[in-house]
Order: C-alpha cells, then sequence, then structure tokens
C-alpha cells in the first residue's frame, strides 16, 4: 500500500480540527489534501474525507506582496455574489488566524466542470461547441460588470474614482518589490500609460484576472460556465480593464499567447478577437474607443504579475511545474505592448 503524502501549504492535522468546528457536514475520516493544478498565484488545494470534498485557498509559500493574496477579500466578493447571476462555489468558512494552517485560508464548495487548461481539452471541442464557449464567456462578464454592487453589500469594496492611475501606480510598485533585473522597457510602457489615462465610465465589480481558464464548465455543455474562479485581484473599478486583460489571455492577436491563448487562436469556432470586441461592446453597451490602452495596461499588470512568479520560483517557493520560462515571458510581454502602443491611435500612448 503506497504512502499517502501531503503537499506542501497545508497541516492537516490542525485542519482536521478547523473542518470539525466550522465546515458542514464534516465527518470523522482522516482528511486528505491535493494541489489543484493551474494557479500560480494563490494556492488551491482539493480537501476531502473519502466522501464529501472542499476546496481550500491560501497564499502562495512566499514573496507574499503587500496587498496581495488577501483571503478575506476573495472570500468576501465570492460570498456577496452567491444570489447574482454570477456563477460562483458556495463559500463555507474563512480562517485568518495563522495558527491553523500558517496562512489565512477559505473553504468553499467543490464544483463538478472542467477548466480548459490546454490544447488537447479545447481541442476536444468542435466548432459549435467552441462557439457556444466564446458567447458564454461574454455573456458571463458582463454579469459581472451588470451587478449591482451596493445591492450586494459590496459598496465599500474598493475605491472606484482614480481606479486607473491608481492600478498603474500600484502595480508598478509591486515590480519595484519583485524584479529580479532591471527591464527599462517596462519604465517606458508604465510612462506611455499615465500619460495617456482615459476616462473611466460608470464602475463596476471588476475580477481582475478573468479568462478561460479561471473558469469551469460543465461537463455536458460547453456553452455553460458553472464557476467563475480565482477572485483574487477583484475590486470596484473600470470594467474594461477586464475586456483588455481578457485579450490579451485569448491568444489571437499579435501579443504573445499566455496560458491557453496559443489553442484557442487555431481551434475553429471561437471568436476572433474582433468578435469578442464586438460582442462585448454589443451586450454591454460600453465604449469602447480607448480599448488600445487597456490592452497595453494588460501586457504591463501581466508583465509584472509573472515577475512576482518568477521572483517565487527563484526562491524556491513555487509549488507545481512550468515556472522556468516566466522570465522571459515578462520581456516578451513589455516588448511586444510597447511595439503595438507605437502605431496606437492614441497619441499620448506612442510616446509623443
Amino acid at each position: 500500500m503506497s504512502e499517502i503524502t501531503t503537499p506542501d501549504g497545508v497541516d492537516l492535522e490542525r485542519l482536521s480540527e478547523y473542518f470539525k468546528e466550522h465546515v458542514p457536514d464534516i465527518g470523522h475520516a482522516p482528511l486528505q489534501a491535493t494541489l489543484i493544478a493551474g494557479g500560480r498565484s494563490n494556492l488551491t488545494y482539493s480537501i476531502t474525507d473519502g466522501i464529501r470534498r472542499w476546496v481550500l485557498r491560501r497564499p502562495p509559500l512566499g514573496h507574499v506582496l503587500p496587498t496581495a493574496h488577501d483571503m478575506a477579500r476573495e472570500y468576501k466578493v465570492m460570498t456577496a455574489l452567491q444570489d447574482t447571476e454570477v456563477p460562483v462555489p458556495r463559500t463555507l468558512a474563512l480562517c485568518e488566524d495563522i495558527t491553523v494552517n500558517d496562512a489565512p485560508f477559505y473553504v468553499m464548495e467543490q464544483i463538478d466542470g472542467i477548466v480548459y487548461r490546454d490544447p488537447a481539452m479545447l481541442a476536444s471541442l468542435d466548432a459549435q461547441q467552441a462557439r457556444r464557449c466564446s458567447e458564454e464567456l461574454i455573456d458571463v462578464l458582463v454579469r459581472i460588470h451588470s451587478v449591482d454592487y451596493a445591492s450586494a453589500g459590496l459598496g465599500d469594496f474598493g475605491r472606484p474614482d482614480g481606479y486607473l492611475e491608481r492600478q498603474v501606480r500600484r502595480w508598478g510598485e509591486q515590480w519595484e518589490r519583485s524584479k529580479t533585473a532591471e527591464l527599462p522597457q517596462l519604465d517606458e510602457l508604465a510612462r506611455r500609460l499615465r500619460a495617456a489615462l482615459p476616462t473611466s465610465g460608470p464602475a463596476t465589480i471588476v475580477h481582475g484576472d478573468y479568462r478561460l481558464d479561471n473558469t469551469m464548465i460543465s461537463a455536458s455543455d460547453p456553452g455553460n460556465i458553472v464557476a467563475v474562479l480565482d477572485w483574487e485581484m477583484s475590486t470596484l473599478g473600470d470594467p474594461l480593464a477586464d475586456l483588455g486583460l481578457f485579450l490579451l489571455y485569448w491568444g489571437d492577436t499579435d501579443s504573445p499567447s499566455i496560458a491557453t491563448g496559443a489553442a484557442i487562436a487555431g481551434i475553429p469556432g471561437f471568436f476572433t478577437r474582433d468578435e469578442v470586441v464586438n460582442e462585448y461592446a454589443q451586450r454591454s453597451g460600453r465604449n469602447l474607443d480607448s480599448l488600445e490602452w487597456y490592452e497595453a495596461f494588460a501586457s504591463y499588470k501581466l508583465a509584472i504579475i509573472v515577475e512576482g512568479i518568477n521572483a517565487r520560483f527563484q526562491m524556491g517557493k513555487t509549488l507545481g511545474e512550468g515556472f522556468e520560462a516566466m522570465a522571459s515571458i515578462v520581456a516578451i510581454l513589455v516588448d511586444t505592448a510597447l511595439e503595438r502602443t507605437n502605431s496606437s491611435t492614441i497619441a499620448a500612448l506612442c510616446g509623443e
């Protein structure tokens, strides 16, 4: 009989006592944990007593930056969205006492569904299924941006005024805390973003990292998202920041293919970039004249996120595989964004 190993980041002995007191329907069997693949930032585990299953989320093992990886924040927004049209897992318990598991964490239900993470999984969809999946992704994004956040109890969840300026500044501060090497191109991109700040429309909930592989799709219906995951960067602000990042991840552009993007671009049925933009504009009614700025900001933000992951990898504080290429991705993201902004229709974004 093989020995059951416990992944780093969970202490099942201490967690068992916590689960007995705070998680409904817990049995008496020993808990087991498995690291769920896919996360590059907060760590996600499947916890089971052999009969029931839950999901536990906690911050990374090291290099936790100020204001990042806030478990209470992620728990709050998901709890608030339970009774809205946005599909989220049911939250069960939040623990901010670090003596329980060495870091704050929360527990939620484990949803049955598929997270499409790799080319083989995406290739299993036919053209009609891929199109329905595309439509559902945009529909759910519009639903997120349509939530009456005050009525949902999220009126104090962020400061929408000055959101874009503050985002550029704060991500720049995160870069200074994370960088493993100097990158003058990133400083130039930040300068252009500050010079070309657009005027935001009405504020909404912003997911902060919305993409295909941060959603869970019904196993029986690719046109049905059963859960939106990974709310760690959510706030109140400009919804077009979500659209810009979604387009960067989508992959049907001359930007570097990130996450599932390389696979999406080659599969019949998935929306093209222009179809994504047109569908969002039609369903949301928002003006997208400054979309180039939001796409450039997406590259800036993602480059800094990836550098943070690279810094943790170099410190030996990551779990899982696939971290070796992070350093090269940072420069590619920034260089490609600068090249694209050189021909932007927004004068200040061109560096003029």
